[in-house]
């Protein structure tokens, strides 16, 4: 299903020492994703003694696996080039392009990493002074929203302002708790048949309703939708108005900030039941596709760690539409 082995090009030119072929290698990452080995020497003592799973990767019986160096040399290879992403793209293309899902649900869930998060430095402002401004002063212009700046951005200069860096993370849980931790945030659009669409990471003291807009483009590049389901923490006008610019029909839980809550329309109360789809999917890459066992460091390693994790969801997803 999913053919990582395609996108990965040859590498020796005839000249030193022939590498080990990354075509294997990547197969193995997917196999680590797929049985929720936490190491890659778990990995590798797994494909020693498991006759079959070496076959499938593609590891010839007659000679010797390649190393823990070799394979984190490819996984660092891996995460530059975004070999996972791309490959979850082309999937989700292939299969859920040319159909037309009904609902989106959207979500950020809690990475914690194990390491330490970068110091945060504060910039003070200067001190704004009362009163009406004197004659000739030119006082500086009100700070213009993140979102309101975002909808009139491209996505490459969205993708490059929002932060990737660890960093400490505080938010409310389901029971309405408290939890903080050092690490990243992972943000997934994820279909009515629970296949996860797209995928973005930031700090985890990123607001959620900041990789709402681009993540939203992402998915508008692969798939055709009819709703965007959101939490209470993406309630934002920009964030409605861009949902109705892409043709959406923003669905968002609306947050009182201290005043009346609106209620949803009976119909659309019976559609919002569909996020649940975004906490299942969340649980599922955590529990069973190496979510919760984080063991490279920074941004782009983390993140090619949880798109394989991505990617092996994504493939058992489409398996059981299939059935």
């Amino acid at each position: 299903w999913v053919r990582i082995e395609e996108f990965v090009a040859a590498s020796w030119c005839g000249v030193g020492r022939p590498p080990h072929e990354r075509a294997r290698l990547a197969n193995a990452f997917v196999a680590k994703a797929v049985l929720g080995l936490t190491t890659t020497v778990g990995l590798i003592e797994r494909l020693a003694v498991d006759r079959a799973l070496r076959r499938i990767c593609g590891f010839l019986m007659c000679r010797k696996l390649p190393s823990e160096a070799t394979f984190s040399r490819a996984f660092d290879e891996f995460a530059q080039g975004r070999l996972a992403e791309r490959v979850h793209e082309a999937l989700i293309k292939e299969h859920l392009g040319g159909e037309l899902i009904g609902h989106l649900s959207r979500d950020g869930t809690a990475i914690v990493a194990r390491e330490r998060p970068l110091a945060r430095v504060d910039v003070k402002a200067p001190a704004k002074r009362r009163g009406r401004p004197r004659r000739g002063e030119v006082r500086p212009a009100a700070k213009e929203s993140p979102l309101a700046r975002q909808r009139q951005q491209s996505l490459a200069q969205m993708l490059a302002e929002i932060p990737t860096t660890c960093a400490r993370g505080t938010k409310c849980n389901a029971q309405g708790y408290k939890v903080s931790w050092n690490g990243y945030k992972l943000h997934l659009d994820t279909a009515d048949c629970g296949v996860p669409i797209s995928a973005l990471l930031t700090s985890a003291s990123t607001h959620d309703s900041r990789a709402a807009i681009p993540l939203s483009l992402i998915s508008a590049q692969r798939v055709t939708n009819l709703y965007d389901l959101m939490d209470a923490a993406y309630c934002s006008f920009e964030l409605q108005e861009h949902c109705r610019s892409l043709n959406h029909v923003p669905l968002i839980d609306h947050n009182p900030r201290g005043g009346m809550k609106e209620e949803f329309e009976p119909s659309d109360a019976l559609r919002y039941n569909e996020r649940t789809v975004a906490e299942r999917s969340n649980a599922r890459l955590k529990d069973e596709f190496g979510g919760n066992a984080i063991r490279v460091k920074g941004g782009t390693k983390v993140m090619a760690h949880l798109m394989f994790g991505v990617l092996a969801l994504s493939a058992d997803q489409l398996m059981r539409l299939r059935e």
